[in-house]
Parts: C-alpha cells; structure tokens; sequence
C-alpha cells in the first residue's frame, strides 16, 4: 500500500515537508507574519481593483511583503531546474496550468485560505478555524 501512496518512497515527501515547515517558521521567527500564499491572490488584486474589499488596510499594509515572499517562491523554483533537480513532465498546455492557478487561488479565498494553509500555519498557530 505504501508504494501506492508513495510511488517515490517517503524521502521527497518528508524532504519537502521539512523545507516547506522551516521555511514557514523561519518567516514567522524573523518577521512575526504568517507565510499564508492564498492571501498574496486578494493581495495582488489589491494593487488594480478598487472596490471596498480590496481596499483593506490589512491588504494594502501586506503588498509589499508579501510580493517578496511569492517571488521567493518562483526564485526557489527557478533554482531547482537551474541545479538540475528531478522533475515531473506536465502534458497540460500553459494556459490551462496558469487558468487552474486562477481559479484555485480564487476558490482558496472564497474559502477562507487553501488547506495547505490551514495546514501548515493555521494549525501550528492554534487557530480554531483551521482545525
């Protein structure tokens, strides 16, 4: 069964956990704010869109850093490929990769944040609604 769940062994999983837990904690040490992705999506429409809803101070106050920290994450991509890291071939053409991107950061703040979210620093946190 474990073969099922893990094609590739239990090494990449747990390696990626790690990162992906340190990195978080990390932010959350040096600046007092909580790595949640879902938010830079509401944050980034803050920049164009000027109704009520993007126009919160809690919005506005977190571009800048938040802009970083979702450059952080393609720059950390962008090394992976440049060390020559395994990787996974996608059959889906771009435009439907950067369509599903749209539509579950939309789905993600309709829903109050992404699982991963709730997960990793909605959990660690303590908060109610992510348990």
């Amino acid at each position: 069964m474990s073969n099922t769940l893990f094609p590739h062994g239990f090494a990449p999983y747990l390696t990626g956990g790690l990162l992906i837990g340190m990195g978080v904690a990390l932010l959350f040490l040096v600046t007092g704010r909580q790595g949640g992705v879902s938010t830079f999506f509401s944050t980034s429409w803050s920049w164009f869109l000027k109704t009520p809803f993007f126009r919160q101070r809690s919005l506005i106050d977190s571009r800048r850093w938040r802009l970083v920290y979702a450059l952080g994450l393609v720059l950390g991509g962008a090394l992976y490929l440049a060390l020559g890291l395994p990787q996974a071939e996608s059959h889906l053409p771009a435009w439907k990769l950067a369509l599903g991107g749209v539509l579950i950061g939309y789905g993600a703040r309709l829903g109050g944040g992404c699982t991963s979210g709730h997960g990793i620093c909605g959990m660690a946190s303590l908060s109610r609604g992510s348990f």
